[in-house]
């Protein structure tokens, strides 16, 4: 069984910068893809970004393109989600995922694993 921690959420204003970070434990971590997803009150679960198990390929849903940049320490089990330029939009709960596949998917039901995610609370 594969646990994920997440941690770095917290409150920021219009243009700040947050740092996710996500410890994987129980799978050798560079088997697994690793992802973000975020889950805004009243709506559901979105993808954000995923990294496949090399870190060689990379995507990011359009609504964060340009702004967040998804990596990985396979040496430290852990994937990083750096969010720059930060909206209002953006707050939500943000979940970190795994999968079992090569890359992952954009659909929630592609990944395996779920952390209990990570407030991200913008202010306008």
């Amino acid at each position: 069984q594969v646990q994920l921690v997440e941690s770095g959420g917290g409150l920021v204003q219009t243009g700040g910068s947050l740092r996710l970070s996500c410890a994987a434990s129980g799978r050798t971590f560079s088997t697994l893809a690793m992802g973000w997803f975020r889950q805004a009150p009243g709506k559901e679960r979105e993808f954000v970004s995923r990294i496949s198990r090399s870190g060689g390929s990379i995507s990011y849903a359009d609504s964060v393109k340009g702004r967040f940049t998804i990596s990985r320490d396979n040496a430290k089990n852990t994937v990083y989600l750096q969010m720059n330029s930060l909206k209002p939009e953006d707050t939500a709960i943000y979940y970190c995922a795994a999968s079992r596949a090569i890359y992952g998917g954009t659909a929630v039901r592609s990944w395996d694993y779920w952390g209990q995610g990570t407030q991200v609370t913008v202010s306008s």
